[in-house]
């Protein structure tokens, strides 16, 4: 059991990562920092994330992403910069979490936390792209509470129940890549119309 539950937080950690980064990693360290989550055995390696540097970085990268993540089409410009950003930064965390390991397994842990990332950061991507193409901005703002909302919550499973939440992010994973594949093809769809739109008035 204490396997899953270390696998659950490490995988948790990056699929969360792909939503926002550095939100995860604010939330998380400062629990850790204000000893709202006590740590044992294999979890020490985490401690890390409470360095008031960490802090501070993540605070400061936070703020910054909370506002440009509201804005219609400079929310897809910050996603496109973080396609690799979000993904590499799971892995870090993931790789933290589950300490040292058997390098068989730490490329396997870093392929997985690496695509875990990749998939939910693929489905806000997409999903911010059609919203971008809505003519209401507010409903930017309305996503980007909700993903932040996600992060928290799937924070509190994974403090709660870390082997519940392993099960809850590898389905969550699994939507997200069916729904990113729908999206992309809205996308397209919203393209080609435009593109017809333009011809037209031509």
């Amino acid at each position: 059991m204490q396997l899953m539950d270390q696998l659950g937080i490490a995988f948790g950690l990056a699929t969360l990562a792909g939503l926002n980064l550095y939100l995860t990693v604010l939330v998380a360290g400062l629990a850790l920092r204000c000893h709202w989550i006590e740590l044992v055995g294999p979890y020490e390696h985490i401690a890390v994330l409470g360095n008031p540097w960490v802090l501070g970085v993540a605070f400061a990268l936070f703020a910054i992403e909370f506002f440009a993540d509201k804005v219609p089409w400079v929310d897809s410009a910050w996603d496109a910069v973080h396609t690799l950003i979000r993904p590499i930064g799971a892995i870090f965390l993931a790789l933290t979490v589950m300490g040292d390991l058997d390098p068989v397994l730490m490329v396997i842990a870093a392929l997985c936390a690496g695509s875990a990332a990749l998939a939910t950061h693929s489905t806000k991507a997409s999903a911010r792209l059609v919203l971008n193409a809505s003519p209401e901005p507010i409903s930017n703002s309305v996503a980007s509470a909700a993903e932040d909302g996600l992060v928290l919550g799937g924070l509190g499973l994974m403090a709660a129940a870390p082997a519940v939440a392993l099960v809850v992010f590898v389905v969550m994973v699994i939507v997200c890549i069916v729904l990113t594949r729908w999206l992309w093809k809205k996308v397209a769809g919203l393209r080609r119309k435009r593109s017809a739109s333009s011809e037209s008035r031509l």
